[in-house]
């Protein structure tokens, strides 16, 4: 297989790749100009209104002062009008890096702890979801609960998702610290979503261990894991994933500028792609962590020095791991492996 010289030919290479992102949070992805109007829209919130600032803003010291700013950005968000902002904002990011369906995960606590009312909130969505269409994204949803806001949180998530199951309405997930918040507490409300059709996608081991892991895994039915980047500590977690095939929704530049990871080099990703663990790439929170899905592909074959079926390969684990029909997703397949480097020969 060949490998991909680094410099313009991977990058085109990257950009090309039809692409599923898996793992990005609705208010993360706000775009700086986007943020930069909501705060000058609502600058009681204390948000920056300037650029400089606002990027001083996004250097996170660790990852409680990342959530500090997240909420923060939250609060900006108040209506309809805002949502479908996001929303839109999102879809063209996503549109211009050929990537052809997302899961994005919304917090319906946290807005309407914010007093936006429901109906605001599903507007937007549906709306933004039909301008998503329009730029050729299709936009799947994660309704998650905000596990520092304890098991209040975690029924209220669930009504509301059950009640209003919105169109894209996929899976349930759990987010936020993972320290002194456990997974268990959450069993009942992941036990009644599944039962209700949807996927269970917690966040575990971002910032805990193994032991985080386990627990989504056997607590909350864990179909896949948001980043799970501490399994790589524990060899028969490690192996029960690979065995398994439970997804990681990995996000490595995230994993980097909360301070979790000291760099992309050293970031786990490796070694469980060593054992057979289904890897996906994603973003997480992109504008805030100066990242994008193109570049998230372009850093870890660099990084690992990957040939470009290693890198489609990648593409195609997200697309596998995703919850589409399985008629979009053997278009998607069929796309990825017919994939060729500039001046080479199909390499599939």
């Amino acid at each position: 297989m060949p490998e991909i010289p680094a410099g313009p030919a991977l990058r085109a290479f990257a950009r090309a790749l039809p692409k599923v992102e898996l793992h990005v949070h609705l208010v993360g992805s706000a775009s700086l100009p986007t943020v930069l109007e909501l705060a000058r829209r609502r600058p009681e919130a204390g948000v920056p209104t300037g650029e400089r600032e606002l990027a001083a803003f996004f250097t996170f010291r660790d990852f409680d002062h990342f959530l500090t700013v997240y909420f923060a950005v939250t609060s900006l968000v108040r209506d309809r009008h805002d949502v479908h902002t996001l929303v839109a904002g999102l879809a063209a990011d996503l549109a211009a890096q050929n990537c052809r369906y997302a899961e994005v995960t919304v917090t319906p606590y946290n807005h309407l702890l914010d007093g936006m009312p429901g109906d605001d909130l599903l507007a937007g969505l549906e709306s933004g979801r039909a301008r998503a269409a329009e730029l050729g994204v299709e936009l799947a949803w994660c309704f998650d609960i905000p596990g520092e806001k304890g098991t209040k949180a975690g029924a209220e998530t669930l009504v509301f998702a059950l009640r209003e199951r919105p169109e894209g309405l996929v899976s349930f997930g759990l987010a936020g610290p993972e320290l002194g918040v456990g997974r268990a507490q959450f069993a009942p409300f992941f036990t009644r979503a599944r039962e209700a059709g949807l996927h269970s996608v917690p966040h575990a081991g971002e910032t805990t261990g193994p032991a985080t892991i386990w627990s989504a895994l056997h607590d909350l039915g864990a179909e896949r894991i948001g980043h799970g980047t501490s399994c790589a500590a524990d060899p028969a977690l490690l192996e029960h994933l690979a065995a398994q095939r439970i997804p990681l929704e990995v996000c490595p530049t995230s994993n980097v500028r909360t301070g979790q990871v000291a760099s992309v080099a050293a970031h786990p990703v490796r070694r469980m792609l060593d054992h057979g663990v289904v890897v996906t790439l994603n973003t997480d929170d992109p504008p805030m962590f100066g990242a994008t899905l193109t570049g998230e592909y372009v850093a870890v074959a660099e990084t690992l020095g990957l040939t470009a079926a290693e890198l489609a390969r990648l593409a195609e684990n997200a697309v596998d791991a995703s919850f589409l029909g399985d008629a979009p997703k053997g278009v998607l397949r069929r796309e990825i492996r017919q994939m060729t480097l500039p001046g080479t020969a199909n390499f599939v």
